[in-house]
């Protein structure tokens, strides 16, 4: 899990567009348990979390990411 940051990790890194197949960058907010992690752990800001999450579901219904972990 990532620690709590004050900067959007997006933002600082300059990254605009958050791709599906990126699946690196999309475990990174995902809960060992599948979940998306909320934006106030992460400290992502609005904009790239509403992407963020985005990319998480397309990358599950493309079979990527898988929905639960058990």
């Amino acid at each position: 899990m990532l620690k709590q940051q004050n900067h959007c990790f997006f933002c600082v890194n300059n990254i605009q567009a958050i791709d599906y197949k990126n699946i690196n960058v999309l475990k990174k907010f995902i809960s060992p348990y599948g979940e998306i992690i909320p934006r106030k752990k992460t400290g992502i800001c609005t904009k790239h979390q509403k992407k963020l999450s985005q990319a998480i579901k397309r990358a599950r219904i493309m079979a990527l990411l898988p929905f639960v972990k058990k």
